[in-house]
């Protein structure tokens, strides 16, 4: 066994594709050649990825694949040999076309339930790497999640052929020898390129186990997660010389890891007056239009320099380098000054009016149609949980009013941040200013929430108004299909109650968002389904919070009120599922359950002693008139935990309850009584969860 080196020398790939690329190409030119048994399933790769190039390395490749025993299934018996057992036409012809030669009465009869089959067993003989090979490119190549193809015409100058870029050179090594293999119409060798200005072009790998060195020593640095880590490192070892240190987001990081073939980092840096423009803008405009990475002082302010990622190690330091980025730069960050200055000329509540101008749905409105209906669901909803009424229906009002600005249409991703700027400069109140921002939280998962009831009131009006306009048009999420994103939406909610313990059930937000959306033309209502889509996003938040189904499906089965109690309460029903009475407990209140529900007539609220005439029916109505008053309070208190643990007591009495007693007896009064007690036993376990759903 040898290592195999594969490598795609292309033109630039796609920067934001290449790590899935490269990952995606080593893995399926690796589980192609496991399935032909060239190499096992766990096998060793080392995956390569640069702006030029696609490979792999893997380890312990056979130069041929084994002899392989199979099973081939011919046709059935009676459809095979004729009455003297000859061959029949059709046997002959399935064998030919299977390339199968040999005798009839080598042939196996195995039974497979429905017909017993003429079956042919024999070895496959293994094949050439170079043929194991070929097909693993195809595969992998064909296979390969590419964002946008390209089509482009061979040298040949006739054959066109499609790929994420054009392909300049295949390497396919086996130790030292070249595998004749071929792709795009290129025939493999051991040729590659270097490093586009910092080598002589061609180089030639001498072994597969030789290719990350060869290519160091042509300047590039083949391997994404070196790079990416090299990068890291010489960023910050650059911002510590600076004086700061880095705003390093991880997207970008990939993104210039994908741009580079050998990273060198050089500061630069722009004029402190537009340190005036906000941060969020002068780091948005570096990381987006120019791939740097900006800088804060030691007191966490942003500072007037950056770095960059090049990939010229240059002769002078890097001083034509630098100023050649910083005079970039300056033309960029003077629009974000010029854009922030104009846009204070005029306050937000003076754009509210051309948001009719900006289109919301076409069944829905514009947005300042939507900004009315926010605005009323923000007023409803500060009232529910404790908010300022007046501050979170202003908030509304101003929310998407810097849509309208320069600032946000040259950069979208700045909505509601300068939003709150503008805010504050026009004189707006503390908790309106940051409404405008927070409005938005969370935008995806993890992100932080809105930080005062202001923000939550607004926050919620703008999610609930989106779901239950969306709804109420039919535009639920269909499959993976969510193009409003409003699982998102829902999840932001669900979060905004739970996590916020707010004080306001989720039906009682549904139904003021009704009651506010009922006025658009042509809704209708869905409040039924939204309803039932909260559930299921519910379901899957506390699947990723750790719990089971089965412990979700017991709470939810209550439809409790207060979200904010739903984690307490499935940490209770947790904590109840370890004690040792557990099992038996939810398996009685499963019966209890089955009882009650085949029970004829209406079963009566009390139940009377005087009825109770054995003992084991007397001992179990004394405990649970002796729980009832301490489940009561336990449940008042929220102490949910106590609560199910203090049902333990309930076990021994119970479980005697079936033994000795017959519910179903012949005399009504009796049968009813008893039915009475089961009923109360069986809303007295089921304050918390309906613990008959964990009965296994």
């Amino acid at each position: 066994m040898t290592n195999l080196l594969v490598e795609l020398q292309t033109e630039e790939l796609p920067p934001k594709a290449l790590e899935t690329l490269s990952k995606a190409f080593a893995e399926g030119v690796k589980k192609s050649l496991a399935a032909q048994h060239f190499v096992s399933e766990t096998a060793e790769t080392t995956v390569y990825g640069a702006p030029r190039r696609l490979a792999v390395l893997v380890k312990d490749v056979l130069a041929e694949s084994p002899e392989e025993a199979f099973t081939q299934k011919l046709v059935p018996v009676r459809v095979g040999l004729d009455a003297e057992g000859k061959a029949t036409p059709a046997l002959l012809k399935k064998m030919q076309a299977l390339g199968i030669d040999c005798p009839v009465e080598n042939l196996k009869q195995v039974d497979d339930g429905k017909n017993v089959q003429l079956v042919f067993e024999g070895v496959r003989p293994g094949v050439k790497l170079a043929q194991g090979l070929q097909t693993a490119l195809d595969t992998a190549v064909r296979s390969l999640p590419i964002p946008k193809v390209m089509t482009y015409q061979l040298a040949d100058g006739e054959t066109t052929v499609s790929f994420v870029r054009p392909v300049k050179h295949l390497t396919c090594l086996y130790g030292t020898e070249v595998v004749p293999t071929e792709l795009f119409g290129l025939q493999a060798g051991r040729t590659t390129m270097g490093h586009r200005f910092h080598s002589q072009g061609a180089v030639e790998i001498a072994c597969a186990d030789d290719y990350e060195t060869a290519l160091k020593a042509a300047r590039v640095m083949p391997s994404f997660d070196e790079r990416r880590e090299t990068i890291r490192a010489l960023l910050a070892a650059k911002a510590t010389e600076a004086g700061g240190t880095v705003i390093c987001p991880a997207d970008l990081l990939d993104e210039v890891t994908a741009l580079t073939e050998w990273p060198v980092v050089y500061e630069s840096s722009f004029e402190e007056e537009f340190l005036s423009v906000p941060e969020e803008c002068l780091i948005l405009t570096m990381q987006l239009n120019q791939k740097y990475f900006a800088l804060r002082d030691a007191s966490g302010r942003l500072m007037n320099k950056f770095l960059l990622v090049s990939q010229l190690e240059a002769k002078d330091g890097g001083a034509a380098i630098s100023s050649g980025n910083a005079r970039v730069v300056r033309a960029r960050l003077a629009d974000a000054k010029f854009f922030y200055d104009q846009d204070r000329r005029e306050t937000l509540e003076s754009r509210v009016e051309g948001l009719k101008h900006v289109v919301y749905h076409n069944k829905l409105g514009s947005q300042a149609e939507r900004m009315l209906r926010v605005k009323a669901m923000a007023g409803e909803f500060a009232d529910l949980i404790g908010a300022d009424r007046a501050h979170a229906e202003r908030a509304a009002l101003l929310a998407k009013a810097d849509l309208r600005t320069l600032m946000v249409g040259e950069f979208p991703e700045l909505q509601g941040i300068m939003g709150e700027y503008y805010a504050r400069h026009d004189g707006e109140a503390d908790d309106v200013a940051l409404a405008v921002r927070e409005h938005y939280q969370p935008r995806y998962a993890g992100d932080e929430l809105p930080s005062t009831p202001v923000s939550l009131a607004a926050a919620l009006a703008d999610k609930m108004e989106t779901l239950t306009g969306l709804f109420g048009i039919g535009q639920m999420p269909t499959g993976e299909k969510d193009p409003f994103a409003l699982r998102r939406h829902a999840l932001g909610v669900l979060r905004m109650l739970i996590e916020k313990e707010l004080p306001v059930s989720l039906r009682t937000l549904i139904d003021a968002a009704w009651a506010v959306e009922q006025g658009v033309p042509g809704v209708v209502d869905h409040r039924a389904e939204l309803e039932a889509f909260f559930t299921d996003r519910l379901r899957v938040m506390m699947r990723d919070k750790g719990y089971t189904a089965q412990e979700t499906d017991a709470v939810l089965a209550l439809r409790p009120e207060m979200l904010g109690e739903l984690t307490k309460r499935l940490d209770a029903v947790r904590s109840f599922m370890a004690l040792p009475e557990a099992e038996a407990l939810t398996a009685a209140n499963k019966r209890i359950g089955n009882i009650l529900k085949k029970a004829d007539g209406e079963i009566p609220a009390e139940v009377r002693a005087e009825l109770l005439t054995e003992a084991a029916e007397k001992a179990l109505f004394e405990a649970v008139e002796k729980a009832e008053p301490g489940v009561a309070a336990d449940l008042e208190a929220g102490r949910y935990e106590a609560m199910l643990t203090s049902l333990a007591a309930l076990r021994a009495p119970v479980d005697a309850f079936f033994e000795d007693v017959m519910v179903n007896v012949d005399d009504a009064a009796v049968r009813a009584n008893r039915l009475a007690l089961l009923k109360r036993l069986y809303a007295l376990m089921n304050r918390v969860a309906e613990i008959a759903r964990l009965a296994k």
